[in-house]
């Protein structure tokens, strides 16, 4: 019996748009919220040393982030304290908040799955902190929908990982069996998932991932209205 629907978060409850001007835009802001000076030559390195390491195959260990960032100033001769570099972290997360857009249709995907008497979670990869991340849930006005959420950064551990998928199932007291999981990657979110014993969806309305390396979805959803038929069926 259907008793609790887990969702990824980018590209499923919420699009995400990458922009390298909002690469460069981060830094910018991040480095004015300590009072530095734009300097492009540091958005340049980070992209040549450090971004590769956000897109490397395979990786399951989740990024330390503020670490990463501490080193990226300090290779320019910039000491932070962790005041400073809260700040920054905080400014460059601003920056890229017109690339974070909340589908039409997940206000009333997750009320009316509420309603149904199911508990809802959110599994993400995502490597902020956990509470930048867990800020932009509040100002999107979904922390108050969802039982419960939890972000790679602060479980150490990517999906398909089972350490995160069941950081959420212990939360909400459910078990696999019971629960079903809506996410658009195959490998990540599909595979995770089903390898737990969880009953997947493939989220299609933004893109059609074909990893392969990824799992066969038990269903697959053209619009997110489609996750609402799916768990009216299986809560049936």
């Amino acid at each position: 019996m259907l008793k609790a629907v887990l969702f990824d978060w980018g590209d499923t409850l919420m699009e995400f748009v990458y922009s390298p001007e909002l690469v460069a835009a981060g830094h910018r802001a991040g480095l004015a919220a300590i009072g530095q000076d734009d300097r492009p030559e540091l958005t340049e390195h980070f992209r040549e040393e450090y971004e590769p390491l956000f897109w490397a195959p395979g990786t399951i260990e989740e990024i330390e982030y503020p670490l990463l960032v501490r080193r990226l100033l300090r290779d320019f001769e910039l000491e932070v304290d962790d005041q400073q570099l809260e700040r920054f972290l905080e400014a460059e997360h601003r920056a890229w908040d017109p690339a974070r857009v909340l589908a039409a249709h997940t206000h009333p995907l997750l009320e009316a799955l509420r309603v149904r008497g199911l508990k809802l979670g959110l599994v993400s990869n995502a490597f902020d902190p956990g509470w930048l991340l867990h800020r932009d849930l509040a100002q999107l006005g979904l922390e108050e929908r969802l039982d419960f959420s939890v972000f790679s950064s602060e479980v150490g551990m990517r999906k398909p990982h089972p350490a995160i998928f069941e950081r959420a199932l212990a939360a909400l007291e459910v078990e696999p069996e019971n629960t079903l999981f809506v996410g658009d990657r195959l490998f990540e979110d599909v595979r995770g998932a089903a390898e737990l014993g969880m009953t997947t969806v493939q989220a299609l309305w933004y893109r059609a991932d074909d990893h392969p390396d990824g799992a066969e979805p038990d269903y697959q959803a053209f619009t997110q209205l489609d996750v609402l038929n799916i768990a009216r069926r299986l809560a049936a």
